[in-house]
């Protein structure tokens, strides 16, 4: 990745992690300089273990156990694996080099089940360059402030609204006025916003709003001045339409920030390798009182139940799966 980008702050993850792919490609990404982490989700795992063969041998000799036993089984060997190919990163500067796993999405509106599973996942795990994924909804931000206060690295995810992003950013500030150290991302999901209005749209509107949102939060997290806490840009992989597959990575090259991607999403963006930091300005009022049809805040609200409801899904089925 250009020096520039890397000095001024900003970071390509890898939204993707898979058995195979971790004991190949990924080392590749990394010895490259092209990525500088990687997240997971409750879906991509779901999708790794149903399809790839690398965790069948796996899966059958753990039959007989609990299928959330055998999932984290799973998981956490995965999840050891990606931090220990990071962690040269993370003893550089602290700022990368993190792997991210998600509590349980069926917890997500039970703090006190989503903390003991948020610690309990961070020991078992053992490996320092870890964060704890957690939705940003009331109980969540609940749940961030104490994993954090007790040093846990957090990814608060599923944020679509500026008002998701402060409530995290005053949950992060409780739990370190409490003594709590480690770093968080604020994880502010962009393409989904487009996919979700642009259809109701004018042609010179759309693919628009996930970009000004992103910006929008962005820089209400930098003002915010928790040097400790950056913001994570996600769904940034294009699905169909005629936007260049690096659309939402070139589109958001910021200071101190992140942009996790799909693999195709990353070869894309190093295919023409656009090094420009962009500009966070925009004027977000003004654009959403021109989107005449469109009701921002219950798209937010929409977006967020469906992250959820995608998520407890996707888990179910998993443990379905696993239970053979």
């Amino acid at each position: 990745m250009d020096k520039n980008l890397i000095n001024q702050g900003f970071s390509l993850w890898c939204d993707f992690i898979e058995r195979d792919f971790l004991n190949s490609k990924f080392k590749t990404l990394i010895s490259e300089g092209k990525i500088l982490g990687a997240t997971s989700n409750p879906s991509i795992f779901a999708n790794a273990f149903k399809n790839s063969p690398a965790y069948q041998s796996q899966i059958q000799a753990l039959q007989g156990k609990e299928a959330k036993e055998i999932y984290e089984s799973l998981a956490i060997e995965d999840i050891q694996t990606s931090a220990r190919l990071l962690r040269a990163l993370w003893d550089e500067n602290k700022d990368n080099g993190y792997i991210s796993i998600e509590i349980d999405p069926l917890f997500c509106d039970d703090s006190k089940a989503s903390i003991e599973e948020g610690k309990r996942l961070f020991q078992s795990i053992g490996e320092p360059n870890v964060m704890i994924k957690v939705p940003a909804t009331k109980a969540g931000f609940e749940v961030m402030e104490e994993l954090l206060a007790q040093n846990i690295s957090i990814n608060a995810t599923l944020i679509f609204s500026p008002a998701q992003a402060l409530e995290c950013l005053e949950a992060f500030k409780r739990a370190r006025s409490r003594g709590g150290v480690g770093k968080s991302v604020i994880s502010v999901f962009v393409s989904r916003l487009d996919r979700c209005v642009d259809s109701s749209l004018p042609k010179e509107f759309q693919a628009q709003l996930g970009i000004i949102n992103a910006k929008h939060i962005y820089n209400l997290i930098e003002n915010f001045g928790d040097k400790d806490t950056r913001t994570l840009f996600a769904s940034t992989g294009v699905k169909g339409g005629d936007l260049r597959a690096s659309y939402y990575v070139d589109e958001l090259l910021l200071p101190h920030s992140i942009n996790t991607a799909p693999l195709e999403t990353i070869e894309a963006y190093f295919s023409h390798n656009d090094t420009r930091l962009k500009d966070s300005n925009v004027d977000f009022d003004s654009f959403v009182g021109k989107l005449q049809n469109i009701q921002v805040q219950k798209v937010y609200s929409q977006l967020l139940e469906e992250g959820l409801k995608a998520f407890k899904e996707s888990f179910v089925d998993l443990l379905q799966t696993l239970k053979r």
